[in-house]
């Protein structure tokens, strides 16, 4: 038997395997409501007064610490645009949100020139 026809009689004899369903990428009002998820907690962390280590936010999310770096620039600074502010306290550094509301009541600059 050629290689080919023992591929051909392996793929024919595989099941098909159910995908899991997912969500639509655009429906973020599923995302939003779950507050239990872990981006969720760690926004809840970083919102305490006394804020939070990256050590605290992986233990809290089974993140690496690269994930929990990554969080930190792209969705809690980027996408939701809040103000993250970090401190040396005890040789640990401790992040935490400044202000709350990330400055969006501040009206935002024109960078036209007046005609």
């Amino acid at each position: 038997m050629s290689k080919s026809a023992k591929k051909r009689t392996v793929a024919s004899s595989a099941k098909p395997v159910a995908k899991p369903t997912q969500q639509p990428v655009g429906d973020v009002k599923a995302q939003k409501s779950d507050s239990s998820s872990k981006q969720s907690r760690v926004i809840a962390m970083l919102q305490s007064p006394a804020g939070t280590t990256i050590t605290a936010m992986m233990k809290a999310t089974d993140w690496q610490q690269h994930s929990v770096r990554g969080f930190l620039a792209g969705v809690v600074r980027k996408r939701l645009k809040l103000k993250l502010s970090s401190k040396k306290v005890d040789s640990n550094r401790v992040y935490q949100i400044a202000g709350g509301d990330g400055d969006k009541s501040a009206p935002r600059q024109s960078k036209r020139r007046p005609s």
